[in-house]
Parts: structure tokens; C-alpha cells; sequence
């Protein structure tokens, strides 16, 4: 499959949510050993985020890699490194992101690994961290959590955006819970 035709298909992907697979923290680990090689020393943390990082969560069988950066700048300059090495990134879709850089990597028309470059403990990285560790505890958070995701992957199967942005609201008030 030629790359072009790889990466309209990934951007495409319906949204679809499978069981756990027992692969995904080895997938993450690799993935985050490659990119300590591609950019030695640019993140002060690398951590494993989403539903794929909830041990027995259905999530999409995309890895979702949060890397620290001590500033957007920062994310800015190795964003040509991390393209030259497999990601490609939307210079659209980052201008509407006021606290990240977002990237994905994609196989056979397949999206593989989404990447968020986040302020290092700064309250995007802390909420994120924050929200996987209440899922990984809490088994009735879980299920519900869960139970959203099925049910807006049936109604936003082709709209991946507003599958994400409906989950905003759970996640909120989840936090709230917790903080």
C-alpha cells in the first residue's frame, strides 16, 4: 500500500472499539524506547495514557503515548524529527491545540500510535495521568467509562472528532471526584 493512500485511510478510520489486548504495554514500551532513541533527552517523561493504558478497558487498538516537553516550543522542534521518523502530524488540527502537539503513526491504513506532546506536569499531563489511574482502580468508573465508549462509537462511527469530544464531559466529571 502506497504511504499516501496508508495515511487517508488512517485519517479515516471509523472508530472502532475492540476488547483488550494483553499486547498493548508491550507496544507501548517499544514505542517508547524508539522515541527515547529518536530524541535522546528531549522528555523528561514518557508515559502510557488512554484506554489502551487500562488493563482489560475495550478501547481503539491505537497506543496512546503522552511525551513530556518543558515547552510547546520545545514540542515544535522535534516535531520535524518525530516526522522523519515515522509520525506525521496536522499543522491544522495543533493550531486548534492550545496545551499540545498531537501526532500519529499509521500502518496499512491503520492508525498505530497517537502521540501527545505535553508540558511536562503541567495540568494537561497531570490530568491525563490523573484520569488513567482512577480507570486502572476503579472497576465501576471502568465499566461506564466503557459503556460511553460503545455507545459513541455506534453514533460517531465515521467522526472521530466528535467521538472524543463527547467523552470530555465523563472525564470532567470523573476528575471532579477525584481533585
Amino acid at each position: 500500500m502506497l504511504e499516501a493512500e496508508s495515511l487517508r485511510l488512517a485519517i479515516d478510520e471509523p472508530v472502532k472499539i475492540v476488547p483488550y489486548d494483553l499486547a498493548w504495554p508491550r507496544l507501548f514500551d517499544q514505542e517508547k524506547r524508539r522515541l527515547e532513541v529518536i530524541c535522546p533527552g528531549e522528555f523528561p517523561g514518557i508515559e502510557h495514557i488512554g484506554s489502551t493504558a487500562v488493563s482489560m478497558l475495550s478501547a481503539k487498538p491505537v497506543i496512546d503515548i503522552m511525551a513530556g516537553v518543558h515547552s510547546l516550543a520545545q514540542a515544535d522542534g522535534v516535531l520535524p524529527i518525530l516526522c522523519a521518523n515515522g509520525y506525521t502530524t496536522s499543522a491544522e488540527f495543533n493550531a486548534t491545540l492550545a496545551d499540545r502537539r498531537w501526532l500519529m503513526r499509521h500502518s496499512e491504513g491503520r492508525r498505530t500510535h497517537h502521540l501527545h506532546l505535553v508540558i511536562f506536569e503541567g495540568s494537561e499531563w497531570r490530568r491525563r495521568v490523573m484520569f488513567r489511574n482512577v480507570l486502572r482502580r476503579s472497576s465501576e468508573i471502568r465499566c461506564r467509562y466503557e459503556k460511553l465508549k460503545f455507545e459513541l462509537a455506534k453514533s460517531f462511527i465515521l467522526d472521530r472528532e466528535t467521538y472524543s469530544a463527547m467523552k470530555t464531559d465523563f472525564v470532567n466529571e470523573t476528575l471532579r471526584g477525584v481533585v
